[in-house]
C-alpha cells in the first residue's frame, strides 16, 4: 500500500508550489502528486493573462490593488485577506521567477505590465498570451530535480480517506489520510494514505455547456471535501469570462484574454456600436460580472457580439497575443483587420471550500489551495489575474502550515489495515454522457449568468433527480472515472443550486432577475410610505 508524508491532488500552480517547497524543506520526506490526466493539463495551464502584483510603486500601489479587489468582490471579500494577500504578491512573484519564469521585460530589463478589466493600473506580469503554459512548465521542470516526489499522471481521486473524530471520543470532526486513487492505465483502485493531503483540483467549468477549462473541471476536490464533512460556501458565485472565441458546442471554449481589451480593444453589438459605457463607466475595462451580462443582453438582444482590435498596430498584437493570433487565424479570422465573434463562457469558482489563511479545512489534516477553495480573496467575483496570485499565496501559507505540523500527525493503525486493490468496473457509458449533457444543459439554462427563482427551483429538483438515478448505477460504474466525475458534477450543481436559491441579494456573478423586481417592488412601496 502506497504510503507518503504529505498527498496532493492536482498538478496546477497550487498543487506543484506546495510539493516544490514541502519537498525542498523535508528532503527525508515523501510526496506524492497526482494528476487525472498528463502532468502539464490542469486549469493553470489554459490562463492566458498572467498575475496581478504591485511590483511598479510609482505608479501603482498596494492599497490600489486592495481597493480594485475589494470593488470587484462587491462587498463580499474578507478585507483582512485581501490585505495580506496582495502585500505577499512581490515575494511569491520573486520565487516564480527563481525557478526559471520567464516574465515579458522591456529593453531596460523591467516588467512589463499589462491592465485587465477591474484594475485602474497597469500591474499584470505575464509571458505574452501563455502565462499558464510558461508556468506550468517551469514548476513541473522544478519537480523533476527533487527525487522526493512523485508525480503519478493519469491517476483520479475517487474519495478521501477519513476518520471520524468520534473515534477518539471527540466527536464531530473527521480526520484525513489520503485517498481512495484509480490508476486509469493498470486500471486498479489503489488506497494512497498520507499524514497529510491538499487538495488543489480547480474548479466546476464542465458544469456548464461552454466553457474555457478543461474536461477535467468536474469538481473533484470539491465534491470529496464535501462529502467528508468539509464546509464549502459560495458555490453560487460562478463567474463566466465575457470573451470566449464563438464556436457552437466547442468545448473547452478558446479563453479570448482580457488583456486584449486592457491593451485597448473594443466590444461591438452587430451593428457595430461600442455598447459597454451604456451599462458602466468603465466600459470595456469594468469587471467581469458586468462585461458578462452585458455582452449576454446584447447577445440576446442582436444575435452577436464582436471584440474589435483592428485599431491597434498589427506589430503590437503580434508581439503580444500571438497564440490568440494564430488560433484565430486557423479559424480564418485575421484579428489585426477582423473582428473576433464572442460571448460569455464558464471560467472560473469564487467559492468553493472554506479554509483558513493557513489553508486548512474543517477536516482535520486536510488542506485546499488554488481555485477548489474558499479564502475570502475573491468575494461574490475575482478581479482579473487574482486567480494564480491567490494560488501562489496560499499554496505558500500551506508549506508554511505544514512545516510546522508534519511532524506531529501519526497515521492510525486502523487506516493502515485495508490493502485490497480491486479491477474497475466496466459498463456501457452511453447513459452517463448522456447524463452529463443533460446536466450541463441545465445549469446553462438555469444557473448560468442570469438566474430566476423558479428556474433554480427546478434545477434542484432535477439535480436531485440526477443523484438519485445516478446511485441506482452505482455498483455497475462505482470504481469508473467517468461515474465518479459525473457523481462529483451532480455534487457541485447541487451546492451550486442550493445556495444560490439562499442568496437573498444579487451580488458580484450572482445575479438573479427576481430580486432585482423584488427589490425594485420594494423601493417602489417604500417611496410610497414617504410620499
Amino acid at each position: 500500500m502506497p504510503v507518503t508524508d504529505v498527498l496532493i491532488i492536482g498538478s496546477g500552480i497550487a498543487g506543484l508550489s506546495v510539493a516544490i517547497k514541502a519537498a525542498q524543506r523535508f528532503p527525508h520526506c515523501k510526496f506524492c502528486v497526482i494528476t487525472k490526466e498528463e502532468s502539464i493539463e490542469s486549469n493553470t495551464r489554459y490562463a492566458q493573462g498572467g498575475i496581478a502584483v504591485v511590483s511598479d510603486l510609482t505608479k501603482d500601489s498596494f492599497e490600489e490593488h486592495i481597493r480594485d479587489t475589494l470593488n470587484a468582490g462587491d462587498g463580499l471579500c474578507d478585507a483582512a485577506v485581501v490585505k495580506k494577500v496582495i502585500r505577499q504578491a512581490p515575494f511569491r512573484l520573486q520565487e516564480l521567477m527563481d525557478i526559471g519564469v520567464d516574465f515579458d521585460r522591456d529593453l531596460f530589463g523591467n516588467l512589463i505590465l499589462g491592465r485587465e478589466g477591474g484594475h485602474h493600473a497597469n500591474r499584470i506580469v505575464h509571458c505574452q498570451d501563455a502565462t499558464g503554459i510558461k508556468l506550468s512548465t517551469a514548476l513541473l521542470e522544478k519537480v523533476k530535480t527533487l527525487p522526493n516526489i512523485t508525480l503519478l499522471a493519469y491517476h483520479v481521486a475517487l474519495d478521501l480517506i477519513t476518520e471520524e473524530e468520534a473515534l477518539k471520543k471527540q466527536a464531530g470532526k473527521n480526520f484525513c489520510y489520503g485517498a481512495y486513487v484509480l490508476d486509469l492505465k493498470t486500471n486498479r483502485i489503489e488506497k494512497q494514505v498520507a499524514r497529510l493531503t491538499v487538495l488543489a483540483t480547480g474548479g466546476v467549468g464542465q458544469l456548464y455547456r461552454v466553457t474555457t477549462n478543461p474536461l477535467i473541471a468536474t469538481g473533484d476536490g470539491i465534491a470529496m471535501a464535501y462529502r467528508a464533512g468539509a464546509k464549502v460556501s459560495n458555490m453560487e458565485f460562478v463567474q463566466f469570462h465575457p470573451t470566449a472565441l464563438c464556436e457552437p458546442d466547442m468545448n473547452p471554449a478558446f479563453l479570448i484574454s482580457e488583456a486584449i481589451r486592457g491593451h485597448g480593444a473594443y466590444l461591438r453589438n452587430n451593428t457595430g456600436e461600442r455598447f459597454m459605457f451604456q451599462y458602466h463607466n468603465d466600459g470595456e475595462l469594468a469587471c467581469r460580472d458586468v462585461v458578462s451580462r452585458a455582452i449576454a443582453m446584447e447577445i440576446l438582444e442582436r444575435e452577436c457580439v464582436y471584440l474589435d482590435c483592428t485599431h491597434i498596430p498589427a506589430d503590437d498584437i503580434l508581439n503580444r497575443f500571438p497564440n490568440i493570433y494564430r488560433k484565430c487565424l486557423s479559424k480564418g479570422i485575421d484579428i489585426t483587420r477582423d473582428f473576433i465573434p464572442v460571448a460569455p463562457a464558464a471560467h472560473y469558482l469564487c467559492g468553493g471550500i472554506d479554509v483558513d489563511f493557513r489553508g486548512r479545512t474543517s477536516v482535520r489534516n486536510l488542506y485546499a489551495c488554488g481555485e477548489c477553495s474558499n479564502t475570502g480573496l475573491h468575494g461574490a467575483n475575482r478581479l482579473a489575474s487574482n486567480s494564480l496570485l491567490e494560488a501562489t499565496v496560499f499554496a505558500h501559507n500551506c508549506f508554511l502550515d505544514i512545516e510546522k505540523c508534519l511532524d506531529q500527525v501519526s497515521i492510525p493503525a486502523t487506516i493502515l489495515e485495508w490493502n485490497d486493490q480491486s479491477s474497475a468496473l466496466h459498463g456501457n457509458f452511453s447513459g452517463l454522457s448522456e447524463m452529463k449533457t443533460s446536466l450541463q444543459n441545465l445549469m446553462t439554462q438555469f444557473a448560468g449568468i442570469v438566474r430566476t427563482t423558479a428556474g433554480l427551483h427546478f434545477a434542484l429538483k432535477e439535480v436531485s433527480a440526477m443523484d438519485e438515478k445516478i446511485r441506482k448505477v452505482e455498483n455497475q460504474f462505482i470504481l469508473s472515472a467517468p461515474w465518479h466525475e459525473l457523481r462529483n458534477m451532480i455534487t457541485c450543481a447541487y451546492l451550486i443550486v442550493k445556495q444560490s436559491l439562499q442568496r437573498k441579494e444579487n451580488k458580484g456573478a450572482f445575479y438573479n432577475r427576481d430580486l432585482d423586481k423584488n427589490k425594485h417592488e420594494h423601493d417602489q412601496n417604500k417611496q410610497g410610505v414617504h410620499l
